[in-house]
């Protein structure tokens, strides 16, 4: 008889166990993780009525590589330049979430006697809710189109980010068993130094390398290419001392940024749901219900505290950010479950030997009471907050809803911040990739020069030249490179105020810059004298090279930008992804509003097709405003009040939820000429103030002239610190008045200059 291993006869144990459960739990509409754990119970050694899997110790192997995997297709989802977009509102929301639970988790724990390790790591398990789960009760309600669903995205982008950080001071924590505060800004330093560092020569030479060998690769090889490359930046990770999570997600997300994104996150899926199914049934084979049963208490207590203290905190984020009430109760009550990152936090604790076995099934047992009551929350966050405003005083919800306008006014960035942001990321970019070839020369080039040569005075030289010839781009960036924006440009044209402090911060940048040279010199030599003659050496020496310096430093810039916007220069070569660029740059603008733009397809068979716009009313019935048309390639923005809409015309809308949901059965319950094409970057939401100059006042919007004057539409008016979204064209102007105007950046500034006096 052939002898069959142990990991085989496993495998199929599991796989088969997870096929079955899965099937299951699709029939009755429950996330498939939980599904996973259920199968890994059932062929645990905690259940004797099925076959019990027999290798724990080489399915644990497996369950490590499915971490990675699903670390590696996370970061592929994720991309850094996605959390730049997520704006201020989701941040501070997650960052107040995040914070509060983690601290609340951790003393939670120490109030039921656990160890300070199983409270440091109880803390870390409810830091991120489920974007599995949030996602299905989102589409199963129908609300994915609201506007707080787009702050629970957000929140959810920075959870994935933070709780990665997390799991890294968490595993540094646990092996240096080191509390201090000073440990810890330290090992945050180095986190922050090696992401920026990976981040930066990543983007740099990655893309290059899939761009050039494009020809050559097909599935297989990507497939190869892209586990070689998760696996390497998981070793790299673990010899600088991180975890190998972090190396795997880090890789992702560089990978994200190249045009090769969709075709890896393609081609990984199957490795990534293989083995991401292994790690969940592994999980699930760790279940002891006597253990359950046994910390029933601190199952009750951890629910509660996920329950709870993520909606109270979620919501006081979102209220702290600017949100109305409203919109910030609903997106407390979204956040309310522990997300799947609590099992491998856990797995992490486990796999150092630091946390208790009973944290497990404590996750295990919370996690699925607030998976089933998750989309209860959700259903019933509009009634709550109903019985809310009719309990609380009406002082307070004025109140709230005062500082919701006031930290959301709408207003452009003041040039000084513009500029300032600018130098700072010039400093801190140029400053990290020094930081980075310091630490080369340090830990490689030195020690390499020590073995090779036997005069010091001989192998530090070289060592200088050679680490200040790599460093040359970067420094002359930190010294002299200017901020390429149109602000810099005005306001150095502005000698009266602004040119003494811009040549003051170009001061302080060549200090800094010959700062890093006399401490590179003195590194090496350790001498005054050395200080005294090299330093002003070097600089003179810079400075006569200094156009090679900048031509080569442009051409390095110009080729990591290049790498950098290739996915979404790839995207925007399409009408589509330009019009969704600038609707998401609208939408921040309309915050304020309580409304946002929603994008919809016109039904083939809807009984309006064909229609003009002024027949079928829909801004005076409805109060929304259709502020763009696509059709094929062409744009109709803004579309004037003959157009007419066409079957599969993608159309953007400009509403409140409440308007939107009357508006919506209008628009899909019927299922059963354009104007010259635009430059969407031409679109812009702009304010102007009525005035003796520009003679609005007295006037109704339809007899102003401002939509044909400016190709746009008004979409608001300011008036007695009242807001009026999408007025009736009937409405009348007022002295004071601020009119906001969707339209032709253009002709909304010519309009502008022409009424000033």
């Amino acid at each position: 008889m052939v002898h069959l291993p142990d990991l085989i006869r496993d495998l199929a144990l599991i796989l088969m166990a997870g096929a079955i459960t899965t099937l299951v739990f699709r029939k009755i509409k429950q996330p498939l993780v939980l599904g996973y754990i259920i199968a890994g119970f059932l062929v645990g050694p905690h259940f004797h009525l099925l076959p019990t899997v027999a290798d724990n110790e080489n399915v644990g192997i497996l369950a490590e590589i499915g971490v990675i995997f699903l670390l590696f297709s996370l970061g592929l989802e994720f991309s850094f330049k996605k959390l730049m977009r997520v704006g201020g509102a989701a941040s501070i929301t997650a960052f107040v979430e995040i914070a509060f639970i983690t601290v609340a988790g951790y003393f939670t724990g120490k109030w039921m006697g656990w160890s300070t390790m199983d409270s440091l790591f109880l803390g870390g398990m409810l830091a991120s809710s489920s974007t599995t789960i949030i996602i299905r009760a989102f589409d199963e309600l129908g609300i994915k189109t609201k506007q707080y669903a787009r702050i629970v995205f957000g929140v959810l982008v920075v959870e994935d980010i933070v709780v990665i950080l997390l799991m890294v001071l968490l595993s540094t924590i646990a092996v240096s068993k080191q509390f201090a505060g000073s440990e810890i800004l330290f090992t945050i330093l180095k986190l922050l130094f090696f992401l920026a560092l990976w981040f930066i020569m990543g983007i740099f030479l990655l893309p290059t390398l899939l761009k050039k060998a494009k020809t050559l690769i097909d599935e297989e090889t990507l497939l190869i290419l892209a586990i070689g490359l998760c696996l390497g930046m998981v070793v790299l990770a673990t010899q600088v001392g991180f975890s190998a999570e972090l190396g795997a997600f880090i890789m992702g997300s560089i990978i994200a940024e190249t045009t090769s994104a969709e075709k890896v996150e393609h081609v990984i899926k199957p490795v990534k749901d293989l083995f991401g199914a292994v790690f969940f049934v592994s999980v699930g084979m760790m279940i002891d219900p006597q253990a359950i049963v046994q910390y029933g208490w601190p199952v009750a207590c951890v629910t509660l505290l996920t329950l709870f203290g993520k909606m109270i905190s979620t919501t006081g984020g979102a209220l702290l950010s600017g949100q109305p009430l409203k919109q910030s109760v609903q997106v407390g009550m979204s956040m309310a479950q522990i997300g799947e990152f609590a099992f491998i936090v856990a797995t992490l604790g486990l796999s150092l030997g630091v946390i208790s076995d009973f944290l497990f099934p404590v996750a295990v047992g919370a996690s699925a009471i607030t998976t089933f009551t998750t989309p209860y929350l959700i259903k019933f966050s509009e009634p709550f907050y109903y019985f809310l405003e009719r309990k609380l005083p009406a002082t307070w919800v004025k109140r709230i809803n005062n500082y919701s306008s006031s930290t959301q006014d709408i207003q452009a960035e003041h040039e000084w911040k513009v500029v300032l942001k600018s130098y700072l990321t010039i400093i801190a970019i140029n400053g990290i990739i020094l930081l980075g070839l310091g630490a080369l020369s340090i830990n490689f080039l030195i020690p390499f020069l020590n073995n090779e040569i036997e005069n010091t005075a001989t192998r530090n030289i070289i060592a200088l030249v050679v680490s200040l010839a790599l460093s040359a781009p970067f420094l002359w960036a930190l010294m002299a490179k200017q901020p390429g924006n149109m602000a810099y440009k005005e306001m150095w044209l502005d000698k009266k105020y602004s040119r003494g402090p811009l040549l003051l911060l170009e001061i302080i940048r060549v200090v800094i810059g010959v700062s890093l040279i006399a401490f590179w010199v003195f590194w090496l030599f350790e001498t005054k004298l050395a200080i005294i003659i090299a330093v002003p050496i070097i600089v003179v020496i810079f400075f006569i090279l200094t156009k090679r310096i900048q031509a080569f430093h442009q051409r390095i810039e110009r080729r990591f930008l290049r790498n950098l916007n290739a996915r979404e220069t790839a995207a925007f070569n399409t009408l589509s992804a330009n019009v969704h660029r600038k609707t998401a740059d609208l939408q921040s603008q309309l915050s304020p509003w309580d409304a946002h733009i929603i994008d919809l397809e016109v039904p083939l068979d809807a009984d309006y097709i064909g229609r003009r716009l002024l027949e079928l009313e829909w801004r005076e019935k409805y109060g929304i405003n259709i502020v763009y048309i696509k059709r094929g390639e062409r744009l109709i923005q803004p579309p004037d009040r003959n157009a007419i809409l066409l079957p599969f015309d993608q159309v953007g809308v400009i509403a409140t939820d409440e308007q939107f949901l009357n508006f919506k059965p209008v628009f899909e319950s019927e299922r059963k000429g354009g104007i010259a094409v635009a430059n969407v970057d031409d679109i812009a939401l702009q304010k102007i103030v009525v005035d003796e100059h520009n003679r609005l006042k007295g006037l109704t919007i339809r007899n102003s002239g401002l939509r044909e004057r400016t190709e746009g539409l008004v979409i608001g008016i300011e008036r007695d610190n009242n807001r009026i979204l999408n007025p009736d064209s009937t409405t009348v102007f007022e002295w004071g008045d601020n009119v906001w105007i969707v339209g032709k950046k253009k002709k909304i500034q010519e309009l502008m200059q022409t009424n000033k006096p």
